[in-house]
This record gives structure tokens, sequence and C-alpha cells, in this order.
């Protein structure tokens, strides 16, 4: 049974190896990821939240209801024009275990690169919604969180919520 990892834990902050091969254990992580995605009204969760140091992700795409389970994804371009968005963490949650939020610029259109579960490869131009969503999920593969796209003090206000919940 595969645990959430939360802010703090060195896991998250770690660049994760890529995924040399598809076994029975990689799949039935992801479909547990899926599950606890969708039980905390997630939109996406990536291998180092839950304490996996490889390359992949699941999310959801709320606009077109498609569910990506990706491995090795890679971003390949960002479009120049970005948006501001509110973003979220389930691995950020404040005193009543529920996700922060604050407002992040990122590119408003990425294209992706990634292997699906059965092998086969993808590349999908991603606008919008899964734009963000796919951007934040690859951050956490490399031990970025959303919080560090924020100015020192709306960090630091931001981590002041979570760090309530440690006390």
């Amino acid at each position: 049974m595969l645990q959430m990892k939360l802010c703090g834990d060195l896991v998250l902050r770690e660049k994760c190896a890529p995924v040399s091969e598809i076994t029975p254990e990689l799949l039935q992580n992801m479909d547990e990821m899926v599950q606890m995605m969708e039980e905390q009204n997630g939109v996406g969760l990536a291998a180092p939240q839950v304490g996996i140091k490889q390359r992949f992700l699941v999310m959801f795409d709320p606009d077109t209801k498609t569910t990506y389970r990706m491995i090795n994804p890679v971003i390949t371009s960002k479009s120049e024009e970005t948006v501001v968005l509110e973003e979220g963490c389930l691995s950020i949650l404040n005193s009543e275990n529920m996700p922060v939020f604050s407002d992040v610029e990122r590119p408003n259109a990425v294209e992706v690169t990634w292997t699906d579960e059965k092998g086969k490869e993808h590349h999908a131009k991603m606008t919008g919604t899964a734009a963000r969503i796919v951007q934040h999920e690859a951050d956490h593969l490399d031990g970025v969180l959303f919080i560090d796209y924020l100015p020192s003090v709306k960090r630091e206000m931001l981590m002041r919520k979570v760090m309530r919940r440690h006390a």
C-alpha cells in the first residue's frame, strides 16, 4: 500500500531515475496512484509523492475526462505565452489536512513525449489545464515543488500554514 509523502520528506526534493522496464509492480503502483489521486480529489500524482524515485506520473485532465499514465515523460517545448493560475499539491497540506494553494505562472502550452503502460510512445501538445498539470507533476520528478516558483515572501507565508500542521 503506497503512502503519500508530505512536504519536508526528502524524497520530494530528489531527481528521479528513468524507468528502464515496465514491470507488473510499476503497473500496480500506477493503478494505486490513480486510485489515491481520485480519492483525494487530485488531478495528478507523481512517483516521488508516494516515495518512489522513478520517472512516472498519473494525471487526470478534467477538460477531456482523460486519465494519463505517463512513464518517462519529457516536456520537449513550452509556449512563450504564460498564464497565472492557482495550484495546490497533495503533498503540501495545511493543519486541516487540506492542500494549500497559491497562484503560479507557467507556460500555457507544452509539448510532451512519454511512454504509456503498454510501452507505446506518445507525443502530444497540451494546453490549459492539462499543460498546467503535466508541468506540475513533471516538476516533481526533478525534485521541484510549485512553491519554488513563488516569491520568497509569499512562499514563507504559505509555508507557515504548512508548518502549523507539524506543531
